[in-house]
Formats: C-alpha cells, sequence, structure tokens
C-alpha cells in the first residue's frame, strides 16, 4: 500500500470521524457553541492570525534576508501561500511548503534561495514546535499529574528530536541531499527554474551561506517559538469571546499538545479528523467540553478558509496574469503552478 493510499485513507476516515463526533455530540450544540464567538470575535481572531502569520513570514525572511532578490513582503506573501495551501486545498503539510517556496520563488527570488530558506525555516519551525509541546507537557503535568499522556508524548518528542537532530547536521555538513523535502524541491518540485543538477547544487552552497549566519538563524528560531505561543493565546481570546472562562495556562497546554498532535498525522490532509479527536481528548482533561471542544476546531477552520481562499485565489490570478504578460501563453496556463504542488504533494506520498 502506498503512502498516497494511506494519505487518501487517513482523510477519508478522519473526515469520518469528525462527522461521527459532531454527529454524537449534537450539531445544534456544536453550532450554538461555535456562534456564541459572534462577529466581532470572529473578526478579531482573524485580526490576531493573520498578524501571527505575518511575523512567520518576517521569521522566514530573517534567513535571506543577506541575500540578493529578498524582500520582507515576497516572504510574508510566501508564508500566507503556504499555509493557505497546507490548510485550505487537500494537501499534506509538505504540499504546504511546496506552495510557499513557488510563491517565493516565482515572485522573483532565486530559486536556491526559495528552496534553502523553506528547508531551514521549517526545521527552525518544527524545533520551536518540540519547546512548545514541551512546555504544553510540563503545564499538563503541573494541572493533571496523572493525566496519562506524559509517557507516549515524551516518546514522540524524543524520536522528533533525533530526527530533527539527524536533520540539521545532514544540512550543515552536506551528506548528499538533506531528505526528501529539499531532494524533491531542488530536482523535481519546482522544475522550471534551472537545470536539475544545477539547482541541487546551488541549494546546497545556499544552506551553508544561511547557517554561517547564526544570529539570523537563532532569532528566526526565537520567533517561531513567539508565534506558537501567540496561536495558544489567539485560541484563549476565542474562547473568551465564547463565553469559556478557561485558563491561559490550560489553553497553552490544550493548544501545545494539539499540533503535536497534528504534526504526527502530517500525512493526512488539513489534519481532518485528528484536530477533533485531539480537542475533545485533551480538552475533556483540561475543562473543555466537547461541544465547546468541537466548536473551537470548526471556527479555526473557518478561519483558515476566511485567510485562505481569498490568498490561494489571489495567487491564482498573479500566475494567470504573469503567464499571460511573461510568456504570451493562455490564461489557462496559470493553473501551472497549483498543478504543480498537487503533483509535488501526491509524489511525496507515493
Amino acid at each position: 500500500m502506498t503512502m498516497k493510499v494511506v494519505a487518501w485513507i487517513g482523510l477519508l476516515a478522519g473526515a469520518g470521524l469528525a462527522t461521527l463526533l459532531i454527529g454524537h455530540y449534537g450539531l445544534v450544540a456544536v453550532a450554538q457553541a461555535m456562534a456564541a464567538i459572534g462577529w466581532t470575535g470572529f473578526a478579531a481572531v482573524l485580526a490576531l492570525h493573520a498578524a501571527i502569520m505575518a511575523v512567520m513570514g518576517l521569521a522566514w525572511f530573517l534567513l535571506a534576508r543577506a541575500e540578493p532578490g529578498a524582500r520582507l513582503g515576497l516572504f510574508v506573501w510566501g508564508r500566507f501561500v503556504r499555509d493557505s495551501a497546507s490548510e485550505v486545498l487537500p494537501l499534506s503539510q509538505i504540499g504546504g511548503y511546496v506552495a510557499g517556496a513557488a510563491a517565493v520563488a516565482r515572485g522573483g527570488a532565486p530559486f536556491a534561495l526559495a528552496a534553502a530558506t523553506t528547508v531551514i525555516d521549517v526545521t527552525l519551525e518544527v524545533a520551536a514546535q518540540l519547546v512548545y509541546t514541551a512546555l504544553g507537557l510540563a503545564l499538563l503535568q503541573a494541572l493533571h499529574p496523572d493525566n496519562g499522556f506524559a509517557r507516549p508524548i515524551l516518546a514522540a518528542l524524543a524520536v522528533m528530536a533525533v530526527l530533527l537532530a539527524v536533520f540539521v547536521i545532514v544540512q550543515r555538513r552536506g551528506i548528499g541531499l538533506p531528505g526528501p523535502l529539499l531532494r524533491r524541491l531542488s530536482q523535481r518540485w519546482l522544475s522550471g527554474f534551472t537545470g536539475g543538477r544545477s539547482r541541487a547544487v546551488a541549494t546546497h552552497q545556499q544552506l551553508r551561506a544561511i547557517y554561517a549566519r547564526p544570529g539570523a538563524v537563532t532569532l528566526g528560531g526565537v520567533l517561531h517559538l513567539a508565534t506558537w505561543i501567540a496561536s495558544g493565546l489567539e485560541a484563549w481570546v476565542a474562547l473568551r469571546f465564547m463565553g469559556v472562562p478557561l485558563g491561559v495556562v490550560a489553553v497553552l497546554a490544550l493548544e501545545s499538545l494539539l499540533y503535536g498532535a497534528r504534526s504526527l498525522a502530517f500525512l493526512v490532509p488539513n489534519a481532518v479528523g485528528v484536530q477533533e479527536g485531539a480537542y475533545i481528548a485533551l480538552g475533556g482533561l483540561l475543562g473543555l467540553g466537547p461541544e465547546t471542544a468541537l466548536a473551537l476546531s470548526l471556527l479555526k477552520r473557518a478561519r483558515d478558509a476566511a485567510i485562505g481562499v481569498p490568498v490561494l485565489l489571489a495567487w491564482q490570478a498573479l500566475e494567470g496574469r504573469r503567464a499571460l504578460r511573461r510568456l504570451g501563453m493562455p490564461a489557462e496556463r496559470g493553473l501551472a503552478v497549483v498543478r504543480t504542488v498537487e503533483r509535488a504533494d501526491s509524489e511525496s506520498r507515493s
């Protein structure tokens, strides 16, 4: 059974699980809990999340700041495309990484810069998430010492930390190609920028150049940790608008462990079902009712759609105009980038 088949099975199973959970706890009750936030609260959540995404774009830009072709606005835009593709399109997280890199490269940055900074930015984001998850576990232990989640979470953290360390060593020492993400980025996914072998060599050189600036790498990691914590505070704000007086500590524990679960299920597009199940399991332990937990999950999906759909439509329109202006091709060729991302995501699962 290929990874692509597994991903589709996971998507269908997750969608079925989410539907069953909502049906079990009552669609009306979930809808009422979700509606409690109101338009003002929803607008506040959108604004907070857009600000967090912009800061994540800044963290990405810092890795490229010293290089020609790097512009803050371009990397912020690339971050919006990355997250929108991951959360709205039926892609895995890796497909979102490719979409963001494509947006940056087609916006004028050299391919090697887009690919190398994507790899390092993702590495820093995962490293910051491990710290955030460890913080959440510590908070959960303080609130509920006998929670039953400590050992499996610690084991997962240990495995992820080892894999991340190996990934960083390979990037810095240049042993072959640093993992499937860079290999596909430099050889197959973003075809059409430069030649295959030259892409790989240029990307390796760019990786070394970025790691030679430890200040930028460190600051990028710090910003990612700050945005992870801010995302927890965003959920706390949403719950306050919904009239749920759950404490900040409990919400941070809930959110950090939730995103840890999402990362482990990275092959399931949009973490469908995984997010809902994790919210109910962890929320019940921390004092969040299942109806409210599901409402918070659906609120996040509505937030992602409200931001992601306009971003993806704007990206598609921009690619269509570029195709007409630069290449004199039919407007339909503007679909080529999205098709490339979808093909890359499919290859990542196969």
